[in-house]
């Protein structure tokens, strides 16, 4: 497994290891262990599992289930909840690719050949 031949402090300042239990997970996000469990049915987040077979959550992955929170906490079914933030980290990432896009665009336009015009 990598993550054990990974320095402890590498692993605590990674988004992604996964160094929290549903309980602590749901105990951090002032919900139930099962609003995750719901949350993994409707693929949002899926957590790794231990050796044991117990669910671990990232940091990440606890960013996501508590903006999942806040839209049930306002109303929002947990299934609409889940596909609002799929279509939001969706956006993000064609408007992160769109100002790569344009960066470039940008660049080749400012190049040494449009300067010689």
């Amino acid at each position: 497994m990598a993550a054990a031949n990974t320095p402890l402090s590498d692993r605590l300042d990674d988004d992604d290891y996964p160094a929290y239990t549903m309980g602590r997970a749901a105990e951090m996000l002032g919900t139930t262990p099962g609003f995750l469990r719901a949350l993994g049915e409707a693929r949002l987040i899926t957590p790794l599992r231990s050796g044991g077979g117990h669910r671990r959550y990232s940091r990440y992955q606890l960013r996501i289930a508590a903006r999942a929170r806040e839209l049930v906490d306002r109303g929002t079914p947990i299934e609409a909840a889940c596909r609002i933030i799929i279509l939001e980290d969706q956006l993000e990432e064609a408007q992160r690719i769109n100002a790569e896009y344009r960066r470039a665009a940008s660049e080749a336009s400012d190049g040494p050949a449009s300067r010689s015009n």
